[in-house]
């Protein structure tokens, strides 16, 4: 995988997120309001943006994945 770009990267983040929420059946509205439960203060509009680009920050997955209740996460 040395091969990968940033961009490579950043769809991988953004699908493996992606992923999860579909398990749950959480939507970008919802995961906004799980993140303000643990005190994460996010628009839904920066929440979507985040996403979809693929651009965020290692806490923030877990802020997303504590707000989801995942607790063990796959890679490929």
């Amino acid at each position: 995988m040395s091969d990968n770009t940033e961009k490579d990267w950043n769809r991988i983040a953004s699908s493996t997120l992606k992923a999860e929420l579909a398990r749950a059946g959480v939507g970008y509205e919802e995961l906004t309001k799980r993140l303000a439960k643990i005190g994460v203060d996010e628009t839904y509009k920066a929440v979507a943006a985040k996403i979809n680009r693929g651009s965020f920050t290692f806490a923030f997955f877990v802020q997303c994945m504590e707000a989801l209740g995942v607790r063990d996460v796959r890679l490929h």
